[in-house]
């Protein structure tokens, strides 16, 4: 390099100034590139993402929550819910986020670090995954990979009517007059949605007026799809004829917004799934694998890492950040494989049978699963286990799905035998008082405290008995019993004969709420599910009695002038009520009370399967489907 040397100044001050101009453009460059490669070795890849990639080239990843007091959200006053799609080729504005809602507590990832620096190195792994997905769902739209599923061969291997002889109608007439009087309240509060809040998510009864929120990314009439198979059970026909007219007019599956996979599965996916079944429908098909191609995106990690890329990746600023939690990711195995069903489309079940299976591989402490996982690292973040929000779900659709596949999973009857073992041996107590409850289990040290998500476990405990290792069988449907007996306690012992969100066993209290902020009681459906599942199992009349202790106390604190409504604290004498009729009420709450006062031949659980927002899905009998559809496309019918 030649110096030219410049007028008026000497050669030995100009050496000095370029000496030090030299080493502070070394440094600077030093800086430069230590930032940016920093940037790129980074844990968490979102950010530079962010910084490199269009919008279309990478779905926005995350979590958009509205609701203070919404169904099941692990963590949150709900359990854990939902999420929708946004991506290139399929013209999809909505964005997909991986986080469940503050409303259900719905209900891995094993990467090396090899395996993720290679992926960094390599970007066009990144695309591999979502060209994959559309190959294959391109080849499920030409009839590549299966043929058009036949409603008419699936009634075929029904057991029974799905509706029964007649309509489940019990033969006393006190019970009759108990399931008309849920028939009413389901009227009513449907009534005002439609009066006040109509194609909006769900009403708000005190001030009137619809409330839309951003747990569904955009998607409008949550509660209209939430109660579709609601309003067809109980006959209520003219309703059900304008739900399905506004579904088939309004429901506007092209959105542009943040969307929770948890919720937008169980509520959207499972309410037009159980739509379709029930009346065989067109509409209710066509939408739900529209939706459901839209999900699909969510399964695409920014890490883009092929295990990554199973488990859909969770932000909440409650949780810790970057994980999954375990009730999202593990409550999607019952929609998602009747997706496959409906479509032809085997990458709906692919991606959840990835799920487990990376799950499977995980070492678990003590046998038990922890509520958080790493989508990057692949290990649990923290051990804190719950049977209630951010992990009850997952333990549902275990033996959910043991029972949905005519008992052919035998994987998922083993993961839920093993885990319930886990639970018994680790969390299971009984209070001096002689009441059995779950408490939470965190890094070792037991919480003495048991949610009322946690309640829907009577439920789930009577409806695996039978499976169980024989000589367990009848000690499962006991603690069963005894778990439902308990919850029935924490409704009792409150003012309003209405349960609390929380409730301890502690410093001398049993089974009551004694912090201030798990008082409320928000419409939940737990309590009343149990109460559904251990009628059928044990036909006990107690059962049918707490049902209706429960009808007369959200009669008398939760019905208001224009709906029902979520109350703030039921050990007051005087209520507050929260201004919110849940969607989940209409799916839920006024479902299970209306099964309870019905014959068990309405929706009989040989061939039906209810999801975690009590939409029921059919048993899936692939040997007679087959059969049936291979006779139809010989012309043999043999209808009814």
């Amino acid at each position: 390099m030649v110096f030219r040397k410049l007028p008026g100044v000497s050669a030995s001050g100009m050496g000095l100034r370029l000496s030090q101009k030299f080493v502070f453009l070394l440094f600077l460059s030093g800086l430069v590139t230590l930032c940016f490669g920093a940037l790129f070795f980074l844990p968490d890849s979102v950010r530079l993402k962010r910084i490199f990639l269009s919008k279309n080239e990478n779905p926005a990843v995350t979590v958009g929550s509205d609701n203070e007091l919404s169904k099941k959200v692990p963590g949150d006053p709900e359990h854990l819910r939902a999420g929708l799609k946004g991506g290139e080729g399929a013209n999809i504005k909505l964005k997909v986020s991986r986080k469940p809602s503050v409303t259900h507590g719905a209900r891995t990832v094993e990467r090396s670090v090899g395996s993720r620096a290679q992926d960094e190195r390599s970007p066009a792994r990144a695309q591999e995954p979502a060209a994959r997905d559309e190959r294959v769902t391109s080849a499920a739209h030409n009839g590549e990979r299966a043929s058009a599923y036949s409603y008419e061969a699936f009634k075929k291997c029904l057991l029974k009517p799905a509706l029964g002889k007649n309509k489940g109608t019990p033969s006393d007439s006190e019970t009759l007059q108990r399931r008309e009087k849920v028939k009413e309240m389901m009227k009513f509060a449907w009534d005002n949605y439609k009066r006040y809040a109509w194609g909006q998510n769900e009403l708000r009864p005190l001030t009137r007026n619809g409330h839309i929120g951003n747990m569904f990314g955009g998607l409008r009439g949550a509660s209209i799809v939430d109660s579709l198979d609601t309003l067809y059970i109980m006959g209520l026909m003219e309703e059900y004829e304008e739900a399905k007219e506004w579904v088939q007019n309004n429901l506007n599956l092209i959105s542009n917004g943040e969307a929770s996979l948890f919720e937008v599965n169980i509520r959207y996916v499972g309410g037009l799934l159980s739509a379709y079944y029930l009346t065989g429908a067109e509409i209710f098909k066509q939408k739900v694998v529209e939706l459901g191609e839209k999900l699909l995106p969510a399964f695409n990690t920014p890490t883009a890492s092929d295990a990554a890329s199973t488990v859909p990746f969770t932000i909440w600023g409650w949780a810790s950040a970057g994980s999954s939690i375990l009730a999202e990711f593990g409550t999607l195995h019952l929609e998602f494989l009747h997706l496959s069903q409906l479509s032809g489309n085997p990458l709906f079940t692919e991606k959840v049978m990835n799920i487990r299976k990376l799950l499977n591989k995980i070492e678990k402490p003590h046998g038990l699963y922890p509520n958080f996982l790493s989508p990057v690292s692949g290990n649990w973040v923290q051990h804190h286990v719950s049977i209630g929000g951010l992990g009850d779900s997952f333990y549902e659709y275990l033996i959910k799905s043991y029972l949905m596949s005519d008992k052919t999973d035998q994987e998922a009857k083993k993961m839920y035998y093993s885990a319930m073992e886990a639970i018994e041996t680790n969390l299971v107590q009984k209070s001096p008082g002689g009441l059995t409850y779950v408490a939470e289990w965190r890094g070792g040290i037991l919480d003495h405290k048991m949610g009322h998500l946690a309640c829907f476990s009577g439920g789930m405990i009577g409806i695996g008995a039978d499976d169980g290792p024989t000589e367990q069988r009848q000690h499962y449907l006991d603690l069963a019993a005894e778990i439902t007996h308990t919850c029935h306690e924490s409704y009792s012992r409150s003012a309003t004969k209405l349960g609390p969100e929380a409730f301890r066993f502690d410093a001398g209290a049993e089974a009551t709420a004694t912090r201030l902020s798990d008082r409320y009681y928000i419409l939940r459906p737990e309590v009343i599910e149990s109460y559904m599942y251990m009628w059928r199992l044990t036909h006990d009349p107690k059962y049918r009695q707490w049902g209706w202790e429960a009808v007369e106390a959200l009669e008398k604190h939760c019905r208001v002038d224009a709906g029902f409504s979520g109350i703030r604290d039921v050990y007051a004498s005087t209520v507050s009520h929260d201004n919110m009729q849940q969607s989940f009420f209409l799916s839920e709450t006024l479902k299970y009370l209306y099964l309870l006062f019905s014959d068990d031949d309405l929706l009989p659980l040989e061939d039906w399967v209810f999801n975690t927002e009590a939409h029921p899905l059919p048993v899936i009998r692939k040997t007679c489907l087959q059969e049936h559809g291979a006779k139809q496309d010989h012309g043999q019918t043999d209808l009814e």
